[in-house]
């Protein structure tokens, strides 16, 4: 059976799962949900729908089941936080292309949440609000690492006010969640899901590092979601929308949100400098397997396995080894001689997730100690983390 990767290029990580063996066997297509809007009339997005409530009012719908009524209520208190975000590509007076997505509210001062690839290389950028009033957006910061970014209206639309954070760390597999968005340009959709798992791994899809503890949910999500709000049931965004995983381009119920825990890391200075450092260990590997402890004769099966050190890099500098040659295990050629990483700074390392979220947690310039198995025998390497290379 031929292994085939799941580009892993997200936010986070310091580091590339470059290793099939310790891979998964997915025949699927990670699709960025943007959506790329016909050059005419036909492209406009669809007015809002009318609505008898005012922002924010929850009043309960008469005859509608009191299930639905809390959803009802949760639509009408969070919608005003969110809008649908056009964008378009303007060359020497001419429109290049154009766009679609979503994104919601941050704070007062009119800075908005959306993805990287929303907005990446966008000469001009409209905010449409939940009662279709319209305003011209600036980007105030990128980071295509963890797909964020971050564009500012001068005025809130009124009634239009910011979504709390929640922690995404205490997302729990089965709760009820809900996505509201710009779905094939149609603003103002809401829909409704679980929380499938946590602690997925998802790809950036503009550099080559990967967004550790990415959300999973079968709430329908589709083009033109991208930026939109993954949010629980009081209301508090635990995710934003980014990526499917399907084999048609369509929704198939397995949809991926960036975690809120790094919103909160990285948004703040994309607002204050328009940019996110990240630190950087610079190696590739992937999880220790039964196969790789196998082919290495380890005496452990958990850890992180390094199969290449970048030459220069942090970890190369601290004398860290990858792969230096393969065995063959049940017939597939497995990576051997390189360093397993078993704790950081005394914190157990259980697979190479754990490893890319520990040094994600971090800053350029702090120094990390990992214990390392190699030859059998353990080792204390001290390791200074140094910025991640654009």
């Amino acid at each position: 059976m031929n292994k085939k990767y799941w580009a892993v290029t997200g936010a986070l990580g310091c580091l590339t799962l470059l290793l099939a063996v310790a891979l998964v066997v997915v025949a699927v297509v990670v699709v960025p949900l943007e959506i790329r809007l016909a050059l005419n009339s036909a492209g406009k997005q669809a007015a809002p729908a009318a609505s008898s409530q005012p922002a924010g009012s929850s009043a309960p719908v008469q005859g509608v089941p009191a299930a639905s009524n809390s959803l009802v209520a949760l639509y009408q208190d969070t919608n005003p936080g969110v809008v649908s975000i056009e964008v378009a590509t303007v060359r020497g007076g001419t429109l290049r292309g154009a766009g679609a997505g979503s994104g919601f509210i941050y704070d007062d001062q009119g800075h908005i949440v959306t993805n990287n690839h929303v907005v990446q290389g966008a000469t001009q950028v409209t905010v449409i609000f939940y009662n279709g009033q319209e305003a011209e957006a600036t980007i105030v910061g990128t980071d295509p690492n963890s797909d964020l970014a971050v564009i500012k209206v001068d005025q809130l639309a009124q009634g239009a006010h910011p979504l709390p954070l929640g922690d995404s760390d205490r997302v729990a597999v089965g709760e009820s969640v809900i996505a509201i968005g710009n779905p094939f340009a149609l603003g103002n959709s809401m829909t409704a899901g679980i929380v499938s798992a946590v602690g997925r791994t998802i790809e950036s899809g503009a550099t080559p590092f990967s967004i550790p503890r990415a959300i999973q949910t079968d709430a329908a999500i589709n083009h033109g979601n991208s930026g939109g709000p993954l949010l629980n049931l009081s209301g508090q965004v635990i995710g934003v929308n980014a990526q499917i995983a399907s084999e048609t381009d369509a929704n198939a119920g397995v949809g991926f949100a960036i975690p809120s825990n790094i919103v909160r890391q990285v948004v703040p200075a994309l607002i204050e400098r328009g940019a996110y450092a990240w630190p950087w260990l610079g190696v590739s590997g992937g999880s220790v397997n039964l196969s790789i402890a196998k082919a290495n004769n380890l005496s452990v099966q958990q850890g992180a396995y390094i199969d290449s050190v970048t030459s220069g890099g942090p970890a190369a500098k601290a004398g860290l080894r990858g792969s230096t040659g393969t065995r063959s295990i049940d017939g597939v050629d497995v990576p051997t001689g390189g360093d397993v990483i078993v704790a950081i700074d005394n914190k157990p390392v259980t697979d190479f997730d754990t490893l890319l979220v520990e040094v994600a947690s971090r800053k350029p310039g702090d120094q990390v100690q990992l214990t390392v198995l190699r030859g059998g025998q353990r080792q204390q390497v001290t390791v200074t983390l140094g910025e991640r290379p654009s």
